[in-house]
This record gives C-alpha cells, structure tokens and sequence, in this order.
C-alpha cells in the first residue's frame, strides 16, 4: 500500500473516530455552482448608513487575464462598509486545496463547472475547522454560507458550516501530467469527467444534442417508438452481426445491426412518422469513426421523399448546433465546417467523374482504373467495383456539409429508382470533411421488387453476413401495403463527434468497449497532495 493510501485510511479512521459519517448523508436545498454564479448580482456592498451599493464588473478580464476592475481598490474608494449576499448550500468535490493558518481555500468542482470556498476558523468553528485536516483533494463535501467576493474580485462561497460527504480512498491524477492516455480516459470515464477539462461539456452537449434532435422530430410531427433489439434475422444494412441464442425457446438471435426494418413495418401499420433512437450493433472493426455498440436515429415519413429527408437532415444539424451554442462556422480535429444553409447536393456520378476523370456510365473503363489503384475486380459487380473506387478516391476528398445523390441502383436494394432512371436509385449520403453522418432514401415499397432484390443479394453471400438470409416477415409486411416514404438514419455518436470537436468516437461515448486489463493495483497513479 502506497504512503499517499495510507494516510487516507488513516483520515478516514479520524473522520469516523469524530462520529461523522464519511460516506454523507441527504443534503436538501443545495444549488449548483454555476446556479451561484447565475446569483453573485445579488451581492452588494451597504455603506455604514445603509446604503447599498451595486458591485462593479469584477469579472471581465483584459488581454492578459488579469481583472479589469481592481475591487478592493474599488471598496476603498466607495467607502467603510461590507459586502452582504446571498446564503447559499453547495456542494462538489474538492479539485484544490490550499492554505495555512486559519484560512484554507477550497476550489469545489460539481458538473456545471468550479466555485471558490472560504473557510476561516472564526466563521466555522474550532472543531469543524480541525476536521478539514482530514480533506483530500478528490473528497466531496457540502457548504454552507454567504456568497460573496475575495479582495481580488473572485466569487466565493464564505463558509459558515461544513459537512462531509464522502471520503475518497484513491488518488486523483497528477495535476500537470494528468490523465492523457486515451484508453485510461476510457476505462476510467469518471476520473476523465471529473479532472479532464472539457470532458464533462462533451458529454453535456452530446445530451443537448439528441435532447434537440428529440425536438426537431416532434416538431415535426413524428413519434418516438422502440423496437427490439434482439433479431431473429439481421437486416436493414449489410453488416456481420453478435450472435446469442435464446435460451427458453431454443432459437439463436443476433443483436440488431440496424432499426428500418421495424419502423418500417409500422408505416405499414399506419404510423406515418416514426423514429427510434437507439444502440445498434456491428461485430466489425474498431476505429476513430467506428465502435461495435453505437447509437443510430432513424425516422420515417409517409408520403415524402430523400429530398425532404435531406431538408430534414439540415435543420436537425442546424438546430443541433444552436442547442449547443454555437454558430453556423465551426472547428472540427484542425479544420473549419461551414453549416451555412443550404448544404450543398452533388450527384454521385459528377464527383465521380471529378475525382477519377473517368466516365461512371463505362465498365470497362472503370474496372480498369480500380485495377490501376489497386482494387481487386475479380468476379466483382460493376456497380460494386464503381463503389468501391467511389469510396477510396472520392468520400475523403469530401469537404462538405455536401448531400452526395442518386446512387447506383443496383446497390440500394432497400431504395426506390428514379422514375426517369431505373438504373440510379434515389438516395443521399451526407459526408463531412470525409466522414459519412446521414444516409437517406426514398424507400421502395414495392414488395414484388423487393423480393427479387433480396434474392439477388443472398446470391454468394457468407453464412455469418448479415445479407444471407431474406427477412420473409418484411417482405410480408410489404404485400399488406406501405405508403411510399422517405427514411433516414443518422449516426449520432458521429454527429456529437463533429458538433463537439472531438477526434475520436471513443471519445463522445461514455463507456466504449475495451479489451479486458488485469486489475489495477491501489494507488497505480496519483496525485500529490501538496
């Protein structure tokens, strides 16, 4: 056991001896620090005849961060008086802890952000000020008193009682190195929360974000239903999916890999404009962009088409964005994103054709170029091999926000063709900066083609793919009658990504899947406490 463990065990060991509890207790009424600083205008200085003075701005900062207006300059000058403010409760864990004497000086962090404690031995008491020898950084604990301002201008909690809420055994990490190993931030998310600036507002907008596009969506006129996550078949996306196996009725299931199918199913019902918001699930490959478990929305609409989901898709970003406070323009892993509407809409075959300065109506010629960078074409549909060029030459030259439309038919098998061109299906893909966050159609309904679809798909297809069965139900569901209708399906871990300057997937999902790690000994990192 490490010095620094011990000595908390031992404060620990003080704590009870005092007959306090160290792991707290209910503490009603308490307010947040940023409801506090939402308050500190509430703070005034009474002259001696009881006038009360409105504070200056003590809070604005010149180019070098020093306080633009000197307070206790300001006091002197107002003449003899005190400050009087609002009692307050707050409460948080302790982040620093400074201070000699009869003074110490707490830096009290809760999830909305820091708040400065006072504490003098004639405010609390000799006993409750003895106790605070026994705080550790990383403790949490409860205050009471006046809010108010220090001599330098800073809002502060001037404490009048103490309680304690709980005693933490382990160290916090180094406060200048810090937690900096992105599979640590992982496995630990509640130390990244609690000591990572910013990590704690990521995830605070990646809730304002699916709070806003909840809202666009009801707005709308849409209704949020939830499908099951365990399928008897994989279907809505070509992707492997986890396998299980229910145990009572003795049949295997996989993890869903995607949500249309159902949603479908329920236009079908007469739900005309339905969403589901949920984890889906790939057994594939881990990356900046990709995770095995990630949260997909998905929504449906009778009667419309991919030109009203992309209409769609614009204003949920748009008012994602404004949920989040941030304007039109914004910075994403080093590069700018432009949101100004409209977003602009390419034709697959243009950029094709501007990327490759091959002609996308010619086999031939593309074959021969996907050979020339190397793609393997062998026994490979052209379409596919058009693809497969489409995304290594194409969808990172991709700046966007661009709606990429009118896909090649014959690899849209959930889609309806242009009535001009049954060859190219009407569909979009919205990439940023090379990134794919929507994908859109204009859904087929046609149950007869869907079957001759699905059918031609299984053709080849290994056993475990996600493809290699046909959903007979659906195509069931489809002969009953499904209005025609516009789909859409955004991947939401990905948009937080973008909306949060993160780099990262991992890093806008609280609990990513890691592999497994032998227990940590007590005490592996830390802080010191001095």
């Amino acid at each position: 056991m490490s010095e620094h463990h011990e000595s908390r065990l031992a404060k620990l060991s003080k704590i009870e001896a005092a007959g306090v509890d160290p792991w707290g207790y209910y503490f009603p009424n308490r307010i947040w620090n940023s409801d506090a600083r939402k308050i500190a205008g509430e703070i005034k200085y009474q002259l001696q005849d009881g006038t009360q003075l409105e504070l200056p701005d003590v809070d604005t900062l010149d180019a070098e961060g020093k306080r633009i207006v000197d307070y206790k300059a300001w006091k002197q000058q107002a003449g003899e008086g005190e400050e009087i403010g609002p009692q307050v409760r707050v409460a948080g864990r302790i982040i620093l802890l400074r201070g000699a004497g009869k003074l110490k000086f707490i830096t009290l962090r809760d999830w909305t952000g820091d708040i400065q404690i006072l504490i003098g031995k004639g405010q609390v008491g000799d006993e409750a000020f003895d106790m605070t020898a026994n705080y550790d950084l990383g403790d949490w604990i409860g205050v009471e008193g006046r809010l108010g301002r220090t001599n330098t201008g800073e809002l502060t909690v001037f404490a009048a009682d103490l309680h304690f809420m709980c005693k933490t055994l382990e160290q916090p990490p180094e406060k200048y190195a810090g937690l900096t190993d992105p599979e640590q931030k992982q496995r630990q998310r509640y130390l990244d929360l609690t000591y990572n600036e910013g990590a704690m507002q990521t995830f605070l907008n990646r809730t304002k974000i699916i709070h806003s596009i909840r809202a666009t969506l009801a707005g709308r006129g849409y209704i949020e239903i939830e499908g099951p996550t365990l399928h008897t078949i994989a279907g809505g996306a070509a992707a492997r999916p986890f396998l299980t196996h229910h145990n009572t009725l003795n049949m295997p299931l996989v993890l869903r890999i995607a949500l249309e199918l159902h949603l479908k199913r329920l236009l079908v019902g007469g739900m005309e404009r339905v969403y589901e918001m949920g984890r889906v699930y790939r057994n594939e490959g881990i990356s900046p962009r990709h995770n095995p478990e990630f949260t997909m929305m998905e929504c449906y609409e009778a009667f419309a088409n991919y030109e009203v989901m992309m209409d769609l898709t614009q204003q949920i970003i748009l008012d994602a964005l404004k949920a989040t406070g941030q304007g039109y323009v914004i910075e994403w892993a080093g590069k700018t994103i432009d949101f100004t509407p409209p977003f602009a809409r390419r034709t697959y075959d243009d950029l094709f054709r501007e990327a490759t300065g091959v002609d996308p109506a010619d086999p031939s010629d593309i074959a021969q170029y996907a050979r020339k960078i190397g793609l393997d074409t062998t026994g490979k549909h052209p379409d596919v091999i058009k693809s497969e060029v489409f995304e290594e030459k194409v969808e990172d030259s991709l700046v966007g926000p661009i709606f990429v439309i009118d896909y090649p038919a014959s690899i849209c098998p959930l889609t309806k063709r242009k009535t001009s061109n049954p060859a190219v299906a009407e569909r979009f893909e919205m990439f940023i900066h090379g990134m794919e966050l929507a994908n859109a159609y204009t859904e087929l309904n046609d149950p007869l083609l869907q079957e001759e679809l699905f059918s031609k798909q299984l053709e080849g297809q290994a056993a475990e793919d996600s493809m290699a069965n046909m959903d007979h139900d659906f195509v069931l569901a489809l002969r009953n009658g499904m209005p025609p209708a516009g789909g859409l399906g955004i991947g939401i871990d990905r948009l937080v990504m973008l909306l949060t300057n993160s780099r990262s997937i991992r890093d806008v999902v609280l609990f990513p899947l890691l592999r497994h790690q032998s227990s940590t000994p007590s005490g592996e990192q830390g802080q010191s406490e001095t």
